[in-house]
């Protein structure tokens, strides 16, 4: 199976298309028996620059293996894997440790910050380990915060968070490196609808500044908002394209705030 991406359409200077930020090439992954077990079948997918890309499927489906694989904390058992144009499974554990620290950013349901450092800490230290300067790491977090709209809540706990906003503060850890992906695994799935709404709409608007993104959801009305939606079944992986909208939702006031368990 061949899924070509939309990607951005832009060209780069030398008139090529621009190098896919996900490319599979026969790529799958079988967990090791007895008996073996063929988690994510080989397959073949592009994801290019810039593209807003959804995930589907039930349960045990492999999407988590999908995530695992494309988030470099799996390597495919057969088929290639490039990301950004490089060729994973030629890099040592260190180089993928590193690649994955500097180019892909991860989002997760339950947050995962540490429930005594404020948020503005919690940012910080996401850059421990890939390597940016000391001096460079305040400037680079407070940035990362405020793109988020939590340029009044740095100093806060996530104790003292809604829900929604200890969400945007994982998001903000995810873009600290500013990396290539964004790689969501539903990131909606702990919060009412109304703070997921505000979380979308800040997906909708990395996106509309050029980030590319794949979200792994549960949820249809979520997986609706990408240009593109991967259904996996049974460890096969299958395409079934959307239009999206043209522009975001225009943002409106923040619905999470003050709330305790938004």
């Amino acid at each position: 199976m061949r899924e070509q991406g939309a990607g951005s359409g832009e060209q780069s200077p030398s008139g090529r298309p621009p190098t896919p930020v996900i490319e599979f090439r026969g790529a799958g992954l079988t967990y090791p028996g007895p008996p073996p077990v063929a988690a994510f079948l080989p397959c073949d997918l592009v994801i290019g620059k810039g593209e807003y890309v959804t995930v589907v499927g039930p349960s045990g489906s492999g999407k988590s293996t999908f995530l695992n694989i494309a988030g470099l904390l799996d390597a495919p058992t057969v088929g290639t894997y490039l990301l950004d144009g490089i060729d994973t499974g030629a890099l040592k554990d260190a180089d993928r440790t590193s690649l994955r620290g500097h180019r892909i950013g991860f989002v997760f349901q339950s947050f995962h910050l540490l429930p005594h450092r404020s948020a503005l800490e919690n940012v910080l230290l996401a850059m421990v380990y890939n390597a940016t300067p000391r001096a460079q790491r305040t400037l680079l977090a407070r940035e990362a915060l405020q793109r988020v709209g939590l340029g009044h809540r740095m100093d806060a706990v996530p104790t003292r968070l809604s829900g929604g906003e200890r969400q945007r503060v994982a998001i903000a850890r995810a873009l600290v490196a500013r990396p290539s992906l964004l790689l969501c695994d539903e990131p909606t799935g702990n919060l009412d609808s109304a703070t997921a709404e505000s979380i979308l709409q800040l997906l909708d608007e990395l996106h509309a500044d050029g980030m590319t993104i794949v979200v792994i959801t549960h949820d249809r009305g979520v997986a609706e908002r990408g240009q593109r939606t991967l259904t996996i079944r049974d460890g096969k992986l299958s395409d079934s394209t959307h239009a999206s909208p043209l522009t975001p939702p225009a943002p409106t006031s923040a619905p999470d705030e003050g709330q305790a368990g938004g």
